[in-house]
């Protein structure tokens, strides 16, 4: 017997009807108060999708992950990564975007669903210099919605009440794996944080 769900009507009769607060608390804008909650986070996942599939991305900053230019418009900067392009390859063949705002200590989660495009506008690239370096290109979203997410996933998974796990392989381990020993672990792991500290901007 198949227990596969594949309509929606089974689907919504299984869950039921949403609480109102899911709906109400729904914002196609910042508001005030999820303008101070968005400006409070450093670290927010970048989802898109593309021809081949989904990506997510963590993105982080040292101030606001992102920036208001308007009400309804966000920028993230692309400060320096590995190059792959994953996310922006997925954004210039399709706009749209997610993202889902931490802050830690805090149960929420704020999301935003958009559509977003790339801009490598000087003057607009300018605005996030840092410690003399610029980010290679700008990503601007349009916000649809902005909500806030249910609490019980982070407090379930205790988030920010876990001690750091000491024994998870190191990406060192990892790429010594993916190469059968092409890489040497130990040395890249011991080199880290040196060459992140060079290359963090």
């Amino acid at each position: 017997m198949d227990h596969t769900i594949t309509d929606l009507d089974t689907l919504h009769a299984l869950y039921g009807t949403p609480g109102r607060a899911s709906l109400d608390k729904v914002a196609t804008e910042l508001t005030p108060t999820y303008r101070r909650w968005i400006m409070a986070s450093r670290f927010a996942i970048l989802s898109t999708v593309g021809p081949e599939g989904t990506d997510a991305s963590p993105r982080g900053d040292d101030g606001p992950v992102v920036r208001e230019l308007a009400p309804d418009i966000l920028a993230m900067p692309d400060w320096r990564g590995n190059n792959r392009l994953d996310s922006l390859r997925n954004i210039v063949r399709d706009p749209r975007v997610s993202l889902m705002f931490f802050v830690p200590g805090s149960a929420n989660v704020v999301r935003v669903n958009g559509q977003a495009k790339l801009s490598v506008e000087p003057v607009l690239i300018a605005r996030f210099e840092h410690m003399g370096r610029r980010p290679t290109s700008v990503i601007v979203i349009k916000t649809i919605e902005i909500y806030s997410q249910c609490a019980r996933a982070i407090l379930r998974a205790e988030l920010w009440q876990g001690a750091e796990v000491a024994d998870l392989p190191s990406m060192g381990d990892i790429l010594a794996e993916m190469t059968s020993g092409d890489f040497d672990s130990q040395r890249y792991d011991s080199e880290w944080a040196a060459r992140a500290k060079r290359t963090m901007w």
